[in-house]
């Protein structure tokens, strides 16, 4: 059993093949290119087909890699974008990309027309600008909906071209704003209410589920056999959720280009705390709900770091970890959810901004950038642990920390310091494990997740960092909640 993984990410896209042996996991990486967005004139965009094209030649690799055939592969990516076919099943277009510049102004006509309490009651979703049901407000009365026979989010349609099947998996769903909280089904009747076309959602699954296999020529095309397509929790924080090694209660933060700290449940939390403090109920395995928030992760430190490679300066892990501890402490903080840090011309230039406006001295040297960034995450993460455990009424021993952010000591560090309790650091390519998890449960190789969860401990070493420094610590949290709440009331304010 050789299942192969394709992690769509924001920033990069990978190809890995597992090997079980009935105890333990392997994960080998085997193929992997950047996923850049793609600027036309006002416009942003993903290069859907050079994705797709990409994901063809892992199945080579692949193939190449592998001590034997490869059995079944699935594939997960970032939420809320999608592609749309027309009656021919034709591509209508490269899919947007959620940071296009549409989407927080159709944010504020979406509540305009529908209040916010009511989408929250209906969705359990937090409100952000990038949310789908924006998106589709910002395609109003286009020619891309008009046409539109079929909606497909990114791992549904990247699955289409492999295999035919036109199918929405669930998890993934969830993330639109405008799947019912209760029903797991399309809200059909809150985009009739906002005067938005529904008919191009499809039938919804849920995974593990075997879907079908390779179109047969995609796999003469590959000369690959009609390998199984397996429906796995295709939203990536869902897959990676699925690879927590943990038992009992637990609270994770999935931390890459977006942060997502929160827990597992089994009911939905979407009382007025929740609605009040915009934290979502995403959709997880066998019924299982993800409270949690969504942070701005590592998209400040990576949009840095193009900023000063352009510059002509290339900063090593190494070297940006000496920076930071050279650094003075507590000096600038950020919220790093601030609206300037969406997509800005240049990050330095945004945080040096925003700081100045806040009354804060200005970081002017990359050490003090990356000290900013690095203490802010934490903080911010501190901030929402404290309101993941209020919402669900439980105290955490730890918290699990996953994906790129675990390879990051200083990040976990400060976490562990801000939070005054351990991190649980690894596996950092939890998404990719998960989704070769859910395929082996999915093929009857794996029981359940408890029981991936238990491979997982087996398979990957967790590093744990526990709380120092921690009264200096606990003090800035303090002061920090006082930021975060003056900056929010002057939003509210300027509206």
């Amino acid at each position: 059993m050789i299942p192969l993984a394709f992690d769509l990410g924001a920033s990069s896209v990978r190809a890995a093949i597992g090997q079980f042996d009935g105890e333990r996991l392997d994960v080998r990486e085997v193929h992997r290119f950047p996923n850049d967005s793609v600027r036309i004139g006002d416009r942003l965009h993903w290069d859907i087909l050079r994705i797709y094209h990409e994901v063809k030649q892992g199945f080579i690799a692949a193939k190449s890699a592998a001590p034997g055939p490869i059995t079944s592969f699935g594939i997960d990516s970032w939420g809320l974008d999608f592609g749309l076919l027309d009656r021919n099943d034709e591509l209508i277009g490269n899919p947007y990309h959620y940071r296009d510049d549409r989407n927080p102004i159709a944010a504020e006509r979406v509540v305009e027309r529908v209040p916010r309490a009511e989408i929250f009651a209906r969705t359990g979703i937090q409100f952000t600008p990038i949310n789908t049901l924006n998106q589709f407000e910002a395609l109003r009365n286009s020619r891309v909906l008009a046409e539109a026979e079929t909606f497909l989010q990114i791992p549904d349609l990247v699955r289409f071209f492999l295999t035919g099947e036109k199918t929405s998996e669930y998890t993934d769903g969830t993330t639109t704003q405008f799947m019912g909280l209760h029903s797991r089904s399309w809200d059909r009747e809150l985009l009739a209410k906002l005067d938005l076309p529904h008919h191009m959602l499809g039938p919804i699954v849920e995974a593990p589920l075997l879907a079908g296999s390779l179109r047969a020529g995609v796999a003469a095309e590959l000369g690959l056999g009609r390998v199984t397509s397996t429906v796995i929790a295709e939203h990536d924080t869902a897959s990676a959720v699925a690879a927590i090694p943990a038992e009992g209660d637990f609270a994770y933060v999935s931390c890459g280009t977006w942060a997502l700290l929160g827990t597992e449940l089994d009911a939905p939390i979407a009382d007025a705390r929740a609605l009040e403090w915009n934290f979502t109920n995403e959709g997880g395995l066998n019924g299982t709900y993800r409270l949690l928030k969504n942070i701005c992760g590592l998209w400040l430190l990576e949009s840095c770091r193009r900023s000063w490679a352009t510059e002509g300066t290339s900063l090593s892990f190494d070297a940006m970890h000496a920076a930071i501890a050279s650094a003075e402490p507590f000096r600038s903080l950020i919220d790093p959810d601030a609206p300037e840090f969406f997509s800005p011309g240049s990050m330095p230039e945004a945080i040096r901004a925003v700081c100045s406006q806040g009354g804060q001295p200005a970081p002017e040297s990359q050490a003090q950038i990356l000290r900013c960034i690095h203490e802010s995450l934490a903080l911010k993460f501190q901030y929402v642990f404290d309101r993941v455990e209020r919402l669900s009424n439980r105290r955490f021993s730890a918290l699990h920390l996953v994906g790129g952010g675990a390879n990051n000591a200083t990040l976990c560090q400060f976490t562990a310091n801000a939070i005054g309790r351990p991190v649980l650091a690894g596996p950092i390519e939890a998404t990719v494990i998960g989704n070769l998890l859910v395929q082996l449960i999915a093929t009857g190789h794996i029981a359940n997740v408890a029981e991936a969860r238990e491979v997982v401990r087996r398979s990957f070493p967790v590093t744990r960092y526990e709380p120092v420094e921690t009264l200096a610590w606990q003090e800035q949290c303090h002061n920090y909640e006082a930021m975060l709440e003056r900056e929010q009331r002057a939003r509210n304010e300027g509206r």
